[in-house]
């Protein structure tokens, strides 16, 4: 009698024979339900792609049927078969199998569990890609690939997995690229066709910029004392304290309006931070908050503003000198576990680059971080806003106006930034020069201060898709808070 066990494959054996995961009728009977009714592809069509199918004639049966659906036409068997090759297999031709399909269909209202199912199966054979790739690398690491620089090559590739659905990247049809450029018009057409972007809350800022794109790298830069942290805070307590947002078809949170925010705050503890924006909420100077120099009803508004204030999705990393990769890993893990819609760093230069080659020359580490920052704007498709200083060479001109070429180690800033914004008050340089109280010099400087007093500039030095240009804006010093200043056309008009 033969032994049973001779042709019975070993353990390992079986291993190295398993089919990645799929489920070939799940996709059947999905596509079946869209050629029956096509608001059942309405119900997967926000999270489910061709790719994302496992049998290559279902992808093309997919992506045809998803363009004539677009297309405002009506997707049946009839209408399909025009767009697909005839011949399917020996047995059976393109139109049997498209009639055989509609004859098996699920019903609409299964169509989003089967498009989930069919997701969910998508998602873990590229998880069996990434580890498998993982180990390979792991193997056959060379010489310069560094342990960490492995984790994060894998960890953007789980992050672009778990975010997008998809590990490929390479290229896509230029028809999806209009898709996501007409939904941009769509979103801002939305908000009353002003913003394509995301709000600062300063209304002649916005109006020059569109808001703040996507996947822009936003320089704001200024000399000391000009209050840049100050419009930066200001910025990214208005977009959390605006964020709106809903839940999507495949469980994943949409922004409407507003966003979260993360800020990472390489020069001021997160405790710092907070009494700015308190102080600039509260209307009490923060300078009185930190002394304590505050009376009972001032004490009692405080204490309400901040229990409003921490119902607010803003995000603070006050963690001083981390390298640029660690940054990009932390920011990953705040958009997978909490959602990220803005990011600012405060500020460029306490940044460190991740190679020790760059760390040696200081204008390399610098293209380094800027490069890597461009990258995770793209990748985490949001703005991120990074704080720069400026060189000294604004305090030895007449005019202190910054230009483009004093960023310091301005090369790879000027050229990754995508939008270059400076913020200039005269009323700072001006206070220095007061001459001697009761000369003519003395009043002419008085009528000067009253000019720019309360008054700051923000410059558009470059604007990658949109105009360059001066906003005027209003500051409060002791509030740290930048605002909208009447424009003279709203003003009511002067009885002379």
């Amino acid at each position: 009698m033969a032994d049973n066990n001779v042709h019975r494959l070993r353990p390992e054996d079986e291993k190295g024979f398993r089919l990645a995961p799929h489920n070939v009728e799940a996709e059947q009977a999905l596509l079946g339900a869209v050629l029956v009714n096509n608001e059942a592809f309405y119900r997967v069509s926000d999270f489910l792609i061709p790719e994302h199918f496992y049998e290559p004639i279902h992808r093309t049966i997919y992506e045809v049927l998803a363009k004539i659906i677009r297309a405002g036409k009506t997707a049946t068997p009839i209408t399909a078969k025009t767009y697909l090759a005839d011949a399917l297999t020996a047995e059976m031709t393109m139109p049997q199998y498209l009639a055989r399909l509609a004859a098996e269909a699920t019903t609409v209202l299964n169509a989003a569990d089967y498009g989930q199912s069919i997701y969910d199966l998508a998602i873990r054979r590229n998880l069996i890609q990434i580890g498998e790739e993982m180990v390979q690398i792991a193997y056959d690491s060379d010489v310069e690939a560094t342990a960490n620089k492995q984790i994060e090559e894998a960890e953007k590739a789980l992050f672009d997995l778990a975010e997008k659905g998809r590990y490929d990247g390479g290229f896509q049809s230029f028809s999806a690229a209009l898709t996501e450029a007409i939904k941009m018009a769509g979103e801002a057409y939305g908000r009353d066709g002003t913003l394509s972007g995301t709000s600062t809350g300063l209304t002649d800022l916005d109006r020059l910029m569109g808001g703040l794109q996507r996947s822009d790298l936003i320089i704001l830069a200024a000399r000391p004392a000009m209050g840049k942290t100050s419009l930066a805070t200001n910025i990214a307590f208005h977009v959390a304290k605006s964020f709106r947002g809903e839940v999507q078809a495949d469980g994943h949170s949409k922004t409407i309006d507003g966003g979260h925010v993360g800020f990472f705050s390489l020069e001021m503890s997160a405790e710092q931070l907070a009494t700015r924006i308190l102080a600039e909420q509260a209307e009490i100077s923060s300078s009185d908050i930190r002394r304590g120099n505050i009376h009972e009803s001032q004490f009692s508004k405080l204490v309400d503003t901040s229990n409003l204030m921490a119902q607010v999705p803003l995000y603070i990393d006050d963690t001083g000198g981390i390298s640029v990769a660690q940054l990009a890993a932390r920011a990953r893990r705040l958009k997978r576990q909490k959602g990220l819609d803005l990011l600012i760093v405060d500020y460029l230069q306490l940044l460190s680059g991740s190679s020790k080659k760059s760390s040696e020359n200081r204008v390399q580490e610098l293209t380094e971080i800027t490069t890597t920052l461009k990258a995770l704007a793209k990748e985490l498709e949001v703005p991120i806003i990074a704080l720069s200083q400026l060189s000294r060479q604004v305090e030895n001109r007449d005019d202190k106006h910054p230009q483009l070429s004093d960023l310091r180690e301005s090369g790879s800033i000027e050229q990754d930034a995508d939008v270059v914004l400076f913020v200039y008050r005269e009323e700072y340089y001006l206070k220095n020069k007061e001459p001697k109280e009761g000369t003519p010099e003395h009043m002419a400087w008085q009528g000067e201060m009253e000019q720019v007093h309360g008054k700051a500039e923000v410059i558009i030095g470059k604007q990658r898709h949109g105009p360059t240009g001066t906003v005027q804006v209003s500051f409060e010093a002791q509030f740290t808070r930048f605002g909208n200043l009447a424009r003279s056309e709203y003003l009511p008009e002067r009885m002379e």
